[in-house]
């Protein structure tokens, strides 16, 4: 097993399962959003546990759709290596025709680090992985975009975007946020409205492999595998606006 092994299974086992919801999405289509959510977090779910199982036995998985019980199963606090999932991140946007901001997490987390990862945006037909990082886009120095939720964007990210000169981008899941920091399409992704390990930790992987900031609002580095999966805030931005976001944040919180 090697390491390019694990980015190439991120990546294919991500790409797998977006593919697969494309399937869910065209069989049930979009009368009732409900049974799609509930179609679409099950088959994605099935798909990357029997994969993992058939493909890593020996590692440990902490999902998003596992059990509670299965989620605090004592193993994984001890295990080398757990893959950190999130098989459909963005469900409302999932369920909502025309939309295209939702995507699918698979990242392995191996003995204290992030060592490879995934995000699929199957609406988008592309996937970025840390196999093959995406080049960051130079900052021109001009007013910058961060992207917020399309739904309930945090009232401190709009006062932070007001201190910092910055635009605020709605846009739906965590992983398209920060994907879209990694393309382009926006400069940072702010949040502090609670979030879980697996809503940032395969974009993250991709995100520091590709040379960007991520940490927490506070600038503490982002951990993972911890007990309680909460990690309920995250900076993610191109390397030159931390400073500038982290110090805003500190003065918003003084």
């Amino acid at each position: 097993m090697t390491i390019r092994d694990d980015h190439a299974l991120a990546a294919d086992l991500a790409t797998e399962a977006g593919e697969h919801l494309l399937q869910v999405r065209r069989r049930e289509g979009f009368a009732d959003p409900a049974v799609l959510r509930s179609a679409g977090d099950r088959a994605a779910h099935v798909l990357l546990m029997e994969s993992l199982a058939r493909l890593r036995p020996s590692d440990s998985v902490l999902s998003e759709e596992a059990t509670r019980e299965e989620r605090m199963d004592p193993r994984r606090q001890s295990a080398d290596r757990v893959w950190i999932v999130d098989p459909l991140d963005g469900t409302r946007e999932f369920s909502e025709e025309g939309r295209s901001d939702w995507a699918v997490h698979v990242a392995l987390w191996e003995r204290g680090v992030l060592a490879a990862g995934a995000v699929a945006l199957p609406a988008q037909g592309r996937t970025l992985t840390t196999a093959e990082p995406p080049k960051l886009p130079a900052y021109d120095g001009g007013r910058f975009r961060i992207a917020v939720s399309r739904t309930r964007p945090p009232e401190f990210v709009q006062k932070l975007a007001y201190l910092v000169g910055a635009d605020l981008v709605p846009i739906g899941s965590a992983g398209a946020k920060i994907s879209a920091v990694l393309t382009g399409e926006v400069e940072a992704y702010v949040h502090a409205g609670g979030q879980y390990e697996w809503d940032s930790a395969a974009p993250v992987a991709v995100a520091l492999a590709a040379g960007a900031h991520a940490s927490r609002i506070d600038g503490a580095k982002l951990a993972y595998n911890q007990v309680d999966p909460s990690l309920p805030d995250i900076l993610v931005s191109l390397p030159d606006l931390a400073s500038t976001l982290l110090a805003g944040i500190r003065d918003l919180h003084r």
